[in-house]
Order: structure tokens, then sequence, then C-alpha cells
């Protein structure tokens, strides 16, 4: 969420960037949120005050007992300012509440270098890499895949329902020899691997997602204040909360890997024999904790570690940069990546890299401490390195041959223990 510092000193400018994002029902809750707090803040100064007078009366009343005099009128105005302070604490409570509901709702401040516009038709095309050409005769990756044996559908239908799947064989091999490659490469540039749990509390979850993701993309767990992660992101930025890190540590780099939870309330249907968009799989995610000064650059090094990674895979992409219309509430900078689907003669999107400046940091209480002991809210960015199915479906196109058989990528041979080609399964 935004600094409530932040709002108060620069009211105008935050809401004329939250115009950029063509979002009328941000605008009045930013306009609420204003006035709720100078109502808090004007409750507060009262209750302060009362305090103030009661305490004095207190001393006085004390004072005449110890005279052994008559107190009985002071008595009675001390009541009066009990029940008075009482009466404020109490609408004093009320507005907190509903300036904490407001202020969890206002979208973050949005980067100048993000494109305005409606809709993702609106985003811009930053580079791209990479031959792409159309070929119809492909196979859908999901038949393929099926066909060859390498991954059953209908049986994760029957025993999880639509949007789950099994993956055998040499493909179940080739999602691990994604993992490992993904892996390896973060390792290499400093970041640290992280196996988080996959489960965490609504506290944690408030700090670092979009609340209407309680209803539209996590599952609860039942009669348990406990919510499967709809990705590593979430529990290794959470991880970090009400804490105060040295600033000669920063920045932080993590790795995290695990299976990712989604409902998929209001997207697009379901992939039901395919791997594109479904209820589980494994991603490896990049996260940075950073010094404010230090994000923008941090956002442009995180998408070229998934440049990299699509480039020796040899899969065409191209980054795009999310325009105001498109972009979540979280981020206030935003590339998706997306690979080249020679099938269906257009780009898919495979990675999503933002910075979240403060947003993620405030909501969650991490801050960042100078030698000198000052402090302030760090950044928070994280970016998709590899989200699994959805490199796999890609491969599963552009390199299957006319003998109905899947090419290796050369950078993942390794991996593989030598294997170069997948064929159908005969077992």
């Amino acid at each position: 969420m935004l600094d409530i510092k932040e709002v108060r000193e620069n009211t105008a400018l935050i809401r004329k960037n939250l115009e950029k994002r063509r979002d009328s029902a941000a605008l009045t809750n930013f306009d609420l949120l204003v006035k709720t707090d100078v109502e808090y803040r004007k409750l507060l100064q009262d209750s302060q005050k009362l305090r103030e007078e009661r305490n004095k009366l207190t001393e006085e009343i004390k004072q005449l007992k110890a005279k052994k005099k008559n107190a009985d009128s002071l008595l009675a105005s001390a009541k009066k300012i009990s029940d008075k302070l009482k009466e404020t604490d109490i609408k004093k409570e009320k507005i907190f509440q509903e300036f904490i509901k407001l202020i969890y709702l206002i979208p973050n401040v949005l980067d100048d270098s993000v494109p305005y516009g409606k809709s993702d038709e609106d985003n811009v095309e930053v580079r791209k890499w990479g031959n792409t050409a159309k070929n119809e005769l492909l196979i859908h990756h999901g038949v393929l895949a099926a066909e060859l044996g390498l991954a059953d559908f209908e049986r994760a239908a029957k025993i999880s329902g639509s949007g789950f799947f099994f993956l055998q064989g040499e493909l179940a091999l080739l999602e691990q020899a994604l993992i490992q490659f993904s892996l390896k490469k973060l390792i290499s540039k400093g970041f640290v691997f992280v196996s988080p749990p996959l489960m965490i509390n609504r506290k944690a979850y408030e700090g670092v997602t979009d609340l209407n993701d309680f209803e539209n993309v996590m599952y609860k767990i039942e009669g348990q204040d406990l919510y499967l992660i709809a990705t590593s992101e979430h529990p290794l930025t959470a991880m970090y909360s009400d804490e105060a890190i040295d600033s000669r540590k920063l920045p932080l780099k993590h790795c995290g890997l695990s299976p990712c939870f989604r409902k998929e309330v209001g997207k697009r249907a379901i992939d039901e024999r395919g791997l594109f968009r479904v209820h589980q799989f494994n991603k490896v995610e990049q996260i940075v904790f950073c010094m404010p000064e230090a994000s923008a650059k941090m956002l442009e090094l995180l998408v070229l570690n998934a440049e990299e990674l699509l480039k020796e895979l040899e899969i065409p992409y191209r980054v795009v940069n999310i325009c105001t219309g498109d972009i979540g509430i979280v981020a206030a900078k935003k590339y998706d990546l997306e690979g080249w689907s020679p099938r269906e003669g257009k780009y898919i999107e495979l990675m999503s890299c933002s910075n979240c400046l403060s947003y993620q940091a405030v909501r969650s209480n991490i801050k960042f401490v100078l030698p000198d002991g000052s402090r302030g809210y760090l950044h928070t960015l994280n970016a998709t390195m590899a989200a699994i199915p959805r490199i796999l479906r890609i491969i599963l196109e552009q390199n299957q041959t006319d003998k109905k058989t899947i090419k290796v990528p050369k950078a993942l041979i390794p991996f593989m223990d030598g294997l170069k080609e997948i064929k159908k399964r005969t077992d």
C-alpha cells in the first residue's frame, strides 16, 4: 500500500498519477481515503486532548483528597470527560478501520515510463528476438503430449477436475531439467535458492498481493487461517515482514521454486487439454529487496535474466511494457515476456517482471536500516524466471518433428542425461 505520509505530502500528484489507470473506483477510494485520514487525525487529536484534560483533573482530585477537601464537582467533570473520551475513541476506531480498508484498495503509483492505454492492446513492444513464422501443420501441444504418452489429462480430470495434468516419462524429466537449468543460472548470478512453505496465513498474504486475489486466485484451507500460495513470490516477500534489514546487506536476491495453485476465476477458459492455463504448475521466481534508488536498474536486470534463459532455449520472444490500463494494483512498472507460438502464429505470455517500489514493503512493514540508524521502506521486485508448463508448451510446438518426436533444446541436454530427442513411450 502507499505510505500515508506520502499521500498527505503529495495528494494532488498521487491523484493525478492514479488517473492514468483509468479506474474510477480507485479515484473515488483515494478521495475517500484523504477525507477519512483527515477525520481520523482530528479524532486522534480530540482523544489526546481529552486524555490530557482527564489526567489534569485526576491530579487535581488527588491533591484535593490529600487535603481532605471536597472533590465532587471535579469528579463529575472527570466522568463527563471520560464518557466523551469513550465516545470519541469508538468513533476513532470505526474511522480507523475504514481508513485501513481504503488504503489497501489504492493502487501503486505508476512509473512515468509506463505507457498510457486502456487494455492489453495498448501494451508497447520494447524489443524482440528470434525468427517468427506460423506453421499451421504443427500439432497442438496437449494432443501431441497425450499421443506420445507424455501427459495424461483425462485421468487428471477424473481425480482432480479440469485444469490439472499428469506429466510422464521424458516430459516429466524435461520439466525437472527446466527447473534445474533456470535455478543453476540464477544461483550463478548470486541468487540464493529458497524453498518456501506452500501455505501462508491471511495477514502475510495481505501484505504482498491484491485483496481481490483472495476471491479470484487463492485456495483457502478450510477451517484454518492458511492459503495455498499462488506463487513463491508471496512467501518469499512476506518472510521479511516486520523486519528492518541492514542496508549494507542489500540487495537481497532470492530465487524461489514452488508449485503454484490458482483458481483462475475470471480468466479465459481453463486449458482442459494443455499446459497453458491450469490450476497447479511449477514456477521458478526471482525476488529482490533493494534500496529505493536501485530498483529501476534492478528491474531491467531481472528482465535480462529471463531473456537470457529464453535465448538459450532458442525460444523467440518479445518484451512488452504493460500499459496503465492493464497493469495490476501492486506494480509500479511491469514487463511481460511473450514467447512465440508457431502453431497459433502469435505471442503468448511466459513471464512477468514487476517493480513494486515500496508498496509491498509498506504493507508488510519491511524496512532498511542505514549505518546511522535511520530507516525507510525498501523496494521489492519480482520476476518470473520460468513458468514451467508455459515453456514446455512452446518447446512441444516448435521442437516437434514430422516424425512426431520432440527435440530436446541443446541447453537442456546436459540435464537430461544426454537425451537429445523424446519419442513415443512404449511401456
